[in-house]
């Protein structure tokens, strides 16, 4: 900052001095033009009224210069010449002396007032070295009227919100991840331990061996879906129209089985042509969870309903009731929706990524994500993409 500040005092201080160097040409040139007539004018009316002939009376201030008087005319011309050199060389010297107490006093001034102005700077600097992941949550909080500097605090504030929420929600992930992992570790080690003890009936081994399996399927899907996740939160590499209600129809047939394992309706009304431009393989992926959350979240005898419109993709299903303070955290990732008192679907193995991988998915291809909490149960999930 101090770089800045001493640019600025240069600066102001090169104005000021340059103005009043301006300033003091212009009265040289001004004083210069009328000093030898005003100071002829005072010196005749000091010197001895001459009579000259024919002129009665007449002084020498008030008559042309006549050929006889040449030597007084000319010492009235030496005096006039030589107060008005003296005048303008005092004029000189004092402006001099006066620009050079100006330039220093504009210098400390414009030292001074540079500080002041970069003040709010230095703060921000300040706070910005000591941020660290633990006191993100310490904020600028610029005290001032208003203003430029004002402003970048205020952006570098709302920054910082942005930056301690994703780093919260980065180390939630993290965290959420270690556990599943963990406990399918610790599921497959128990199964294994209780396999190698003395003697395990056949029965027991095939249930244990159909467990590990069960649980490495599980660690494989959950593997695939934090890749897919990372993949789908950086920008995206490759674009091309993508005809989002024939991935729909193609992604609703998929899951035809399922639907029909878990008694579950599920309904694609006639879809309106929509392309869209991104990756096809992501969107697929994204449609495919969206289905599938539908079918999963759901109870026997109850329906999905997919629909394409020109804004995009609407899927509602039927289902337990989802407080509405709880809708916005389902898209975080490992958020499961889970009605107070129902027990955990036991077929349901997954790692509650579904809507995670959806809303980052949709915000790659310049897409936003809601959900709305259905009054008869279950949720309407829309992904709109941005027109044209």
């Amino acid at each position: 900052m101090n770089s800045e500040r001493a640019r600025l005092t240069a600066l102001y201080t090169g104005l000021l001095v340059l103005a009043g160097a301006l300033l003091t040409g212009l009265v040289y040139i001004l004083l210069k033009q009328s000093l030898d007539t005003r100071i002829g004018s005072a010196v005749t009316q000091v010197v001895p009224a001459k009579r000259l002939p024919g002129s009665a009376g007449v002084s020498l201030a008030r008559t042309a210069k006549p050929a006889k008087n040449e030597g007084d005319w000319t010492a009235v011309e030496k005096v006039s010449t030589a107060a008005g050199d003296a005048a303008l060389s005092r004029l000189l010297t004092v402006s001099g002396v006066s620009l050079a107490v100006f330039t220093l006093v504009s210098a400390a001034l414009a030292w001074w007032m540079a500080g002041r102005v970069l003040r709010p700077v230095g703060v921000v600097t300040a706070r910005a070295r000591k941020l660290s992941e633990s006191n993100l949550h310490e904020r600028i909080a610029l005290r001032s009227r208003g203003g430029e500097l004002k402003e970048l605090a205020d952006t570098f504030d709302q920054m910082l919100d942005r930056i301690e929420q994703l780093v919260a929600a980065r180390q939630r992930f993290a965290a959420n991840a270690a556990h599943e992992l963990r406990t399918s570790l610790a599921v497959q080690r128990a199964a294994a331990e209780i396999g190698l003890a003395d003697g395990p009936p056949p029965e027991k081994v095939a249930r244990i061996r159909r467990k590990l399996m069960e649980n490495a399927d599980d660690s494989e899907r959950l593997i695939e879906s934090l890749l897919l996740l990372a993949v789908s939160d950086r920008q995206l590499q490759h674009h091309e129209p993508v005809a989002l209600h024939d991935v729909t129809s193609r992604c609703a047939e998929d899951l035809r089985d399922e639907a029909a394992r878990r008694s579950v309706a599920l309904r694609v009304e006639p879809p309106e042509p929509l392309s869209v431009a991104g990756d096809p393989v992501l969107l697929e992926h994204a449609v495919h969870n969206l289905v599938a959350n539908g079918l999963r979240h759901n109870h026997p005898g109850g329906t999905v309903r997919v629909r394409v419109g020109s804004e995009g993709l609407e899927v509602a299903n039927t289902g337990p009731r989802v407080p509405s303070s709880d809708v916005p955290l389902l898209f975080e990732p490992f958020r499961r929706a889970q009605a107070r008192g129902r027990p955990r679907d036991p077929e349901d193995r997954g790692a509650g990524l579904g809507l995670s991988i959806v809303d980052s998915i949709a915000r790659a291809h310049g897409a936003a994500t809601d959900a709305t909490a259905n009054q008869e149960g279950g949720l309407t999930i829309r992904v709109r993409f941005p027109s044209g």
